[in-house]
């Protein structure tokens, strides 16, 4: 994988492999990326499932791109997020002041495997064929 995350939609879902440091300009082309993608399902609920085991953390600056881009989800019908990564406390602590854990209307959960995560979006009524994120980006 060149690029540092890639993205795709299946059903109601938006799926996200993400890897490398970022920078400014990665989370901005990710913002404007996604963006792009949940535009076609704001109008009705919605869920995003992300792997982040390669992803190797940020600089601060990306922290206000992606604390915006995770209000605009959430105002566009965004009902559940599952991150998906091995127990990592730095990656943990910058995630968590970067993403909401729960509002009203939304949920974000973590899993240590894909399976879990694909389970619990299943109950939550966002069932997938995809089981395995790495396969399906490759």
């Amino acid at each position: 994988m060149n690029r540092k995350f890639h993205l795709w939609q299946e059903e109601k879902v938006i799926l996200a492999l993400v890897n490398g440091c970022w920078d400014k300009r990665t989370a901005e082309e990710y913002s404007a990326e996604f963006k792009t993608i949940a535009a076609k399902l704001v109008n009705s609920q919605w869920a995003h499932i992300v792997y982040l085991d390669q992803w190797e953390l940020g600089v601060p600056e990306i922290e206000p791109v992606i604390r915006e881009l995770v209000e605009w989800c959430i105002a566009n019908n965004l009902r559940c997020a599952a991150q998906v990564y091995c127990p990592h406390m730095v990656k943990r602590y910058q995630l968590e002041r970067m993403i909401t854990e729960r509002t009203d209307s939304f949920e974000r959960r973590v899993y240590p495997t894909q399976h879990e995560a694909f389970q619990w979006l299943a109950a939550e009524g966002f069932a997938l064929k995809t089981q395995d994120l790495r396969q399906k980006a490759s």
